[in-house]
């Protein structure tokens, strides 16, 4: 791939980062429980990576501040620019910069919308939203590590009296979810994972970001150690209920347990199929 392509889809990928404030689960271990005394609990122990806090979005700008001539021949094959052609290309490029500056300037404010007024090129950004994550209910372990990744401990319980969805950010309206729980008339509940899907359906986020690295991989062998690490997913999510289950896409099907029936489910980044569940509680 040509570098100025690359840094094509790593300035598309970047501003989607930005204005999406895409989460994305890394390494995890995730369990449910929905009893029919009407409790439930819910824990998230592993990753999560906030893209818009990643080297990708720092790449982006960078990428899209170059410049570099590009010419093609008949056959479409890339060829060596004249220097008529550079300097044509270049003041075409340079009368374009003040929208390109505020372009830039729109994503960082969409961006810092996005993350409840947090501005992610703000070193000490990261760290501010852990500590905000930790004021959460919830949040028992918020560690920021590097590129957007959070190491994180969630658990949480209480009356199945509402429906629930994770992940929460206070004052982020875009922060998409890992895990819903649906409460339906006549005491059936639909749990969806759409977080746990590394491509397909399930996560059209997931597939487009992976799709976009792999776009970012095929560049010269020089820049590979300075793409950033984007995470896909990789755990177990397990629901434990008393319910009649109804329907489910697990592999096995229900396990019997202690506590009733279990559905596990082993998501890596070839699953396809987001976890789903129909239960009801007589």
């Amino acid at each position: 791939m040509t570098r100025p392509i690359r840094a094509a889809a790593l300035a598309a990928a970047s501003s989607f980062a930005l204005t999406g404030c895409l989460l994305s689960p890394g390494a995890f271990t995730s369990e449910l429980h929905l009893m029919q005394d009407g409790s439930f609990a819910y824990s998230y122990d592993g990753e999560i990576q906030m893209l818009a806090l990643s080297k990708l979005a720092e790449m982006g700008a960078k990428a899209e501040g170059e410049f570099e001539a590009e010419c093609y021949d008949e056959e479409f094959e890339e060829r060596e620019c004249t220097l008529e052609e550079v300097n044509e290309q270049k003041a075409e490029w340079q009368a374009s910069a003040s929208e390109r500056r505020a372009k830039a300037e729109r994503e960082a404010e969409q961006a810092k919308q996005m993350l409840g007024g947090f501005d992610p090129s703000d070193p000490e950004a990261a760290a501010k939203l852990a500590q905000q994550l930790e004021r959460q209910r919830g949040w028992e372990k918020v560690e920021y590590r590097e590129d957007g990744i959070f190491d994180v401990d969630f658990r949480v319980s209480g009356r199945m009296t509402h429906d629930f969805a994770f992940p929460i950010v206070e004052k982020m309206p875009m922060a998409n979810m890992f895990v819903t729980v649906i409460l339906r008339d006549g005491g059936q509940v639909r749990v969806d994972a759409p977080g746990f899907a590394a491509q397909g359906g399930g996560n059209p986020m997931q597939g487009m970001m992976s799709g976009m690295m792999g776009l970012a991989q095929m560049g010269d062998d020089e820049d590979a150690d300075k793409l950033p690490n984007v995470l896909l997913p990789e755990g177990t999510f397990t629901i434990v209920t008393d319910g009649r289950i109804l329907a489910n896409n697990t592999d096995e099907g229900p396990a019997p347990t202690a506590r009733g029936q279990s559905l596990v489910w082993q998501i890596d980044q070839r699953t396809e199929q987001a976890p789903t569940a129909l239960i009801a509680f007589d």
